[in-house]
């Protein structure tokens, strides 16, 4: 598997990233099967979250790493500080409650990439940049990220940082697939959209996308009249996402691979560094992810399936 570099960690991280959502303590022989055949295909990336399953997201990878041995080579990434009922809670306070209670449920002493789950723009960026490098400075977490955060925010933060001599952000998780989604899948979530797009071709700070995927959209599960899954019609049906569907299929059919493949080689092809969040509920569906890595595009495939040209791929023509 091919792998991509995070300024300031010194391990590379997997293009494909295995979401953890589903793990917990309950069903740890699951969890342990999973894991360990994404390590064996070439994995070394986990993507989990102070929230996810109220903890036991976390506390399932601490098991399996306390039995596998292997936290030296996995590379953990968490995220903290999202919002509750009562609102925003990006601030120092809460940022260092929530990294507390992850370094125990992951039972390491330190985490390689810890993103904001969520963004305050009342929060100051000088405030949350500072707060974050104590905890770098105490060996607590490697690197810094952001998760739904906007690209102003996060340039706005580097540029601090840099003033200051701090470290920035470096590796940024909003969510960016072949489909794009009408509305935000949940509140507070942030897509990439073409400004964003550009931002990161001109910093090249890595995007880590999560539901890169679109929720199985391209899966063929779903038809424009086929309106049973409110939530996929609510966020990704559009004129627009069927006509990135049919490309996708056209084009998978002549590469003789899946369509939700080419999606998710899609967000792999871009002109940045870019890794793939994946959620698969069994080991088959995780080998099918991992077929993607080995899927080519030639930019003109990627700008056709996005609609950015009309003119067909050389390879349907």
């Amino acid at each position: 598997m091919k792998h991509i570099s995070i300024p300031g960690l010194d391990k590379q991280v997997s293009e494909l990233v295995m979401g953890t959502i589903y793990f917990r303590p309950s069903n740890i022989d699951f969890t342990c099967d999973m894991l360990d055949a994404y390590v064996a295909a070439g994995g070394n990336t986990l993507d989990t979250a102070h929230i996810y399953c109220g903890g036991e997201s976390e506390q399932a990878i601490g098991l399996w790493l306390e039995k596998r041995g292997r936290s030296d080579d996995v590379v953990i990434l968490t995220k903290g500080a999202h919002h509750d009922k009562d609102g925003p809670r990006v601030t120092p306070a809460c940022i260092a409650s929530d990294l507390k209670d992850s370094l125990e449920r992951l039972k390491v002493d330190t985490i390689d990439m810890y993103a904001l789950h969520r963004d305050d723009p009342n929060t100051p960026v000088s405030v949350i940049i500072e707060a974050l490098n104590e905890h770098i400075a105490a060996g607590r977490i490697r690197t810094i990220g952001g998760s739904n955060w906007t690209h102003e925010r996060l340039q706005e933060a580097n540029e601090y940082a840099a003033a200051h001599g701090l470290v920035g952000f470096t590796f940024n998780s909003p969510n960016l697939s072949l489909a794009k989604p009408n509305e935000p899948r949940w509140p507070g979530c942030v897509s990439a959209d073409d400004a964003m797009i550009e931002w990161h071709e001109r910093t090249q700070m890595p995007l880590l996308s999560w539901s890169s995927q679109a929720g199985g959209f391209f899966s063929g599960r779903f038809a424009p009249d086929k309106l049973d899954d409110p939530e996929t019609v609510r966020v990704y049906y559009s004129e627009a996402n069927w006509k990135r569907y049919d490309r996708a299929v056209a084009l998978a059919e002549q590469k003789g691979v899946s369509a939700i493949q080419i999606a998710c080689a899609y967000v792999l092809h871009q002109s940045f560094p870019a890794c793939a969040l994946i959620g698969p509920q069994t080991i088959d569906e995780m080998h099918s992810s991992m077929e993607a890595i080995r899927i080519k595009l030639t930019p003109e495939e990627v700008a056709w399936l996005d609609l950015k040209s009309e003119t067909t791929p050389l390879a349907l023509r």
